[in-house]
């Protein structure tokens, strides 16, 4: 691990990060930092929370780009400033550009869902559908500001944007001096290169983790000497970066402690765990953190951990289909295929059942054409709620007893 001297030559140090913080004052919330009592417990760390997800536009992501913008002069200003990116580094740069008089143009790749397209332009900013991925966006962004002589704004790989990313950190160790650990999502590293340079120049001997989706090991294979794909469609759509930043990545190969890789399913129940028990809602990124502590356990126990909830930007419907899909996992929910003899009474017969273990009927469908069953045979797919699933269990092994074959019907 680094010493506190060996840090005064990095890109970025402790004076950069308090002054980023005197900066951007009373622009930025400072969000809650809390200890988790329950999550604590089912982890067996010492567990506080830092809730960047109540930030005005609902991610940390502010705070750099707001710091990028205060340090840029009056004619730079004037003219404007571009970023690529789909997400919530647009959203923070639009609002404090729209704050300060300063016009903003975001390229996004054409496939960008309309709500993040409407959400960014409802913060005044000017924006530019091009390219079917953020690479081609990335380029044209680039581009355009050459060409109009735009400042173009890195989400990462920039001193300033990760000085004012690691303003996170003097709140957090102020509001909770007991952390003893940092576990930090990483996509291109500006955060972690934020907080980790003022966490280790405060606490020479914190321990700094960054926690990558397993789709996307990008930083993880640059500091290890790996060589794993990153692609897919991660749940952590905000760290899901196929290329770290070159800045970033000499700051962490100094700093960081450990990099872990978590997977899609770790990430799911980590975010329905903070929806369920702190009450509050976190995008995937925002999750990885506490997904760690549940995919890593032994390396925590014991120890004072600050989660940095990092956004709350996730779309509804995809919000919904991860607590439904947990509520399938933990038993609650569950579909199962019920083979019955087509006549009158059988469907009321396995009915009797579910009512007799008070398991709840959702939905049902029957199935008499497509299916390999003998012309007289049809299955009933019955999607049912349970209390958990021992109770599913009962009802199942009750209704084989009475001669109804049925299994359950796999949703991963």
């Amino acid at each position: 691990m680094a010493t506190v001297a060996q840090q005064t030559d990095l890109p970025v140090t402790l004076a950069d990060v308090r002054a980023a913080a005197r900066r951007i004052e009373g622009a930025i919330v400072h969000t809650p930092t809390t200890r988790s009592r329950t999550l604590s417990e089912l982890t067996g760390a010492n567990v506080f929370l830092k809730f960047e997800n109540l930030q005005f536009t609902a991610a940390y992501k502010e705070r750099g780009a707001l710091n990028k913008l205060l340090l840029m002069d009056k004619t730079r200003r004037s003219l404007g400033v571009i970023a690529a990116s789909a997400g919530n580094h647009a959203q923070g740069l639009a609002y404090h550009g729209a704050r300060l008089g300063i016009p903003v143009t975001i390229v996004m790749p054409v496939p960008t869902p309309t709500i993040k397209v409407m959400q960014t332009e409802g913060h005044g900013a000017s924006i530019v559908l091009h390219g079917e991925t953020f690479d081609e966006a990335y380029a044209h962004a680039v581009q355009l500001a050459e060409e109009r002589s735009l400042t173009f704004v890195h989400p990462f790989d920039d001193a300033e944007i990760i000085a004012g990313q690691g303003t996170l950190a003097l709140e957090m160790l102020a509001d909770a001096p007991d952390i003893d650990t940092l576990v930090v999502p990483v996509g291109g590293g500006g955060l972690l290169s934020g907080v980790g340079t003022a966490a280790r120049a405060l606490r020479p001997e914190i321990r700094l983790v960054g926690v990558q989706a397993e789709l996307y090991p990008s930083m993880y294979c640059r500091l290890g000497g790996q060589n794993l794909p990153s692609s897919g469609d991660t749940l952590a759509e905000g760290i899901a970066v196929k290329e770290p930043g070159r800045l970033t990545a000499e700051i962490l190969e100094r700093i960081v402690d450990d990099m872990l890789l978590v997977p899609e399913a770790k990430i799911e129940y980590a975010l329905n765990l903070l929806l369920q028990i702190e009450k509050t809602v976190v995008e995937g990124a925002g999750a990885t953190g506490l997904a760690a502590l549940l995919q890593h356990p032994d390396q925590f126990r014991g120890r004072n951990v600050g989660l940095i909830l990092t956004g709350g930007n996730i779309d509804t419907r995809l919000l919904a289909n991860v607590l439904l899909r947990d509520l399938v996992r933990s038993g609650r929910l569950a579909r199962l295929r019920v083979q019955l003899q087509d006549r009158p009474g059988a469907l009321y017969a396995v009915a009797r059942l579910f009512d007799k273990h008070q398991v709840n009927i959702i939905e049902v469908s029957h199935q008499r054409i497509f299916t390999a069953l003998p012309a007289k045979g049809l299955f009933a797919d019955i999607e049912c709620e349970a209390r958990d699933a021992e109770h599913l269990q009962r009802l199942v092994e009750d209704l084989r007893n009475e001669g109804f074959p049925v299994r359950p019907v796999e949703t991963r």
